[in-house]
Formats: structure tokens, C-alpha cells, sequence
């Protein structure tokens, strides 16, 4: 009987002294103790609305929004519902997301590039513009900007015109359009094919090229592609070249296109913001590949171009496309800055929502669930490009 108490305790004592025994028991503690904080959170709430007398759940989601947007990416009008309100928010968003992130890393892989420049002109006006915009906080960029557009501009009567058919005033800038033909429709779809192709061009190119070791120019015939099949598509179409100019009629523009000062705003303060970060992103990857990578290659012959394809660009991507993430994700989330300057974006269309409705509580998690979904998706693609611009050691 003594062996066996002896025995259970040993027992005891060696499951208490086993690591991964233990980690099990605390796991299980500390989730334990998540999900009573979380009853005891959601539950108090839950009863604070009850005797408020404060409606819950997302039913109003199919009430009338009973206001309107003045930007919106598809049809919408104030007897439409909460729902497609959202989600005129979460399209403007996506939309200035979008265009903020191409146009930032074509910025600042110039200014990055610039930084590095041997000329003392180009170097220093690189580092000044990368001192300026990254030491002034990106909300009084934004008013900068608003206010420029309302305050320097004229008003529509008086607009600036650098040439026929654009228009820039506190309206905003407006420029003419092509006319409405099914020629453009085919443009874009000889534009995908286009593209399509250039994908496995350039797969068949490399392969080729390991293989015989002789280039392709797949620069020159991709730029033939992009170009020449939308054309070709477009001379079979019917050669359209009628235009849609805008008309000065009262107090504004009629027909064309017109951008609004609110998203002119918010899309200038965030590029030019975020490109500092990303200049500075893109010069520190560049300059952590080493120089004689660069010498070895010139001296077996390898053009400039070549060299920044092939060698320089494959090291230094390593390095610049996790902190390019993070930029991409700030500047994501930086865009919910616009409801400070009057742009429709998801949080300006969530809070009038909120405040019309008072529910707060689920107004708030979706802009918590959308700009989730939006910081997600841009680091799993980020990732997925990450891993494949990985270089793989034999």
C-alpha cells in the first residue's frame, strides 16, 4: 500500500514537473479565464441596454438610411437602407486604399531611388522631401490640403483651365471623358488577355532563358501588348473619339468627370505621407545589397537594366517588402482619417449610422470587422509575394 502512494505521488510530481504538461494546464486556465471575462463583459452590457431601453443587433441594417452621400462608386439614394450605405463607405474606402497604395510605391521607389542619387541636387531634394512629409502628422497634411483646395482655388465661374476640357476650382478638378461606346468594353477585355499573356510570357522567358542562357525582351514586347491589343480592339470597334466635356451651367460643372476636393485631399495627404516612409524603405533595402553584387555582375557583361532586374532587385526585395507591408497597412488605416475633412469613407458613413440609430455598440464592430478584413487581406497577399520573391538556396 506504501509502494502504491509512493507511486502516485512520483507520478504527480513528475506530471507537475513535465513542460509541456504544464503549458496544457495553463492554456487551459487562461482560456478559462478569457471566456468568464468575456460572459462577464458581454452579459453586463447586454443587461445595461435591456434597462435603457437600447435596441440590439444588426436589424437596422435593413431600415432606411434617410440620408445622403455625396461620393458613392454605385447608385445610391437617401431611401436606400443602412446595408447599402455601408456599403457605399466600405467601396469609397477601398477605392482611396486602392489608388493611395499604387501610387505611394511608384512615389517612393523614386524618391528611394533619388535618395541614392550622386547628384547633390536630386540627393538633397529626395532627403528634404522625405524630412518635410514624414515630420509633419498626416492630419494636418490632410487639412493642408482641403484648405487648399477650398481657399486657393476659384470658384467654377473662374476656373483654372491649363487646357481645353479640364477644369480645376473648389469643386474640385473636372476633365472630360470618352463618350459611352461598346468599343470600350472590348478595350478592357483586350486589356486583361494582354496581361494573361505578359504572365506566362515572362514564365516561358525565364524558363527559356535558364535553359540557353539568352534573354527575351519581355519589357519591350509587354509594353507592345498592353498597348497594341486594347488598339487593335479599338480600331475594330468602330475608332469612337467622341468626348464627354464638361458644361459650366449655373453654379457647377455638368457631364465628364469630376473628382471632389475631399478625395483629392485625403489621396494627396496620404500618398505624399506614406511615400516618406516607403523612400526611406526602399533606399535601405537597396543600399543592404552589397556593392561588389553589383561589380561582379557589370564585369561578366550584364547591362544596367539587367543588373537592377536580376541581381539587385531579387536581394533587396527581401528586405523591403515586410516593412512596404506595414506601410501598406498604415496607409489603409490612416484613410479613416477622413471623416475629419468630409470624404464618405466607411467610418464618416458608420457614424452617421450610429448616430441616427444609437447603436453604437454594432456600428463600431463593423468598422473594427472592415478594416480587419482590409489589413488581412493586404498581409496574406504581401506574404504570398513575400514568399515568392524569397530566394531559395540550393
Amino acid at each position: 500500500m506504501n509502494n502504491l502512494n509512493i507511486s502516485n505521488n512520483s507520478d504527480t510530481i513528475s506530471f507537475w514537473y513535465d513542460p509541456d504538461k504544464r503549458s496544457i494546464i495553463y492554456q487551459v486556465g487562461a482560456a478559462c479565464l478569457f471566456a468568464f471575462v468575456a460572459w462577464y463583459l458581454i452579459s453586463n452590457t447586454m443587461a445595461n441596454l435591456e434597462k435603457q431601453s437600447i435596441a440590439t443587433g444588426f436589424g437596422f441594417l435593413q431600415q432606411e438610411a434617410s440620408f445622403e452621400i455625396g461620393e458613392s462608386l454605385i447608385d445610391y439614394s437617401a431611401a436606400d437602407r443602412y446595408s447599402r450605405a455601408l456599403t457605399v463607405g466600405f467601396l469609397n474606402t477601398l477605392l482611396v486604399s486602392f489608388i493611395g497604395i499604387i501610387l505611394t510605391i511608384i512615389l517612393g521607389t523614386f524618391i528611394g531611388v533619388a535618395r541614392l542619387s550622386k547628384n547633390w541636387l536630386i540627393n538633397k531634394c529626395a532627403s528634404g522631401y522625405i524630412e518635410l512629409f514624414q515630420d509633419i502628422p498626416v492630419l494636418l497634411q490632410l487639412f493642408f490640403w482641403y484648405a487648399f483646395f477650398y481657399e486657393m482655388l476659384p470658384s467654377p465661374r473662374q476656373a483654372l483651365t491649363p487646357f481645353e476640357g479640364l477644369f480645376l476650382c473648389n469643386r474640385g478638378l473636372i476633365f472630360g471623358i470618352p463618350a459611352s461606346h461598346p468599343a470600350y468594353k472590348y478595350m478592357a477585355i483586350a486589356f486583361v488577355i494582354a496581361i494573361i499573356i505578359i504572365f506566362f510570357l515572362k514564365k516561358w522567358a525565364k524558363k527559356r532563358q535558364d535553359l540557353t542562357g539568352q534573354a527575351f525582351p519581355v519589357f519591350k514586347v509587354s509594353i507592345i501588348l498592353v498597348i497594341g491589343l486594347p488598339f487593335v480592339s479599338w480600331l475594330f470597334g468602330g475608332a469612337p473619339t467622341e468626348m464627354n466635356i464638361p458644361e459650366l451651367k449655373g453654379f457647377n460643372f455638368t457631364g465628364g468627370l469630376a473628382i471632389s476636393p475631399e478625395f483629392t485631399a485625403l489621396l494627396l495627404g496620404l500618398v505624399l505621407y506614406t511615400a516618406a516612409f516607403v523612400a526611406e524603405v526602399v533606399r535601405a533595402g537597396i543600399q543592404s545589397v552589397s556593392k561588389g553584387q553589383t561589380e561582379a555582375a557589370m564585369a561578366i557583361g550584364l547591362k544596367p537594366a539587367n543588373v537592377l532586374n536580376l541581381i539587385i532587385l531579387p536581394q533587396a526585395l527581401r528586405v523591403i517588402i515586410p516593412p512596404l507591408t506595414s506601410q501598406m497597412l498604415n496607409l489603409t488605416k490612416n484613410s479613416s482619417l477622413a471623416v475629419a475633412i468630409g470624404y464618405p469613407d466607411f467610418v464618416s458613413v458608420a457614424g452617421t449610422a450610429i448616430n441616427q440609430t444609437g447603436q453604437a455598440i454594432e456600428g463600431v464592430l463593423l468598422i473594427m470587422i472592415v478594416y480587419l478584413i482590409f489589413s488581412l487581406s493586404t498581409s496574406a497577399f504581401m506574404n504570398w509575394y513575400n514568399k515568392k520573391m524569397a530566394l531559395v538556396e540550393r
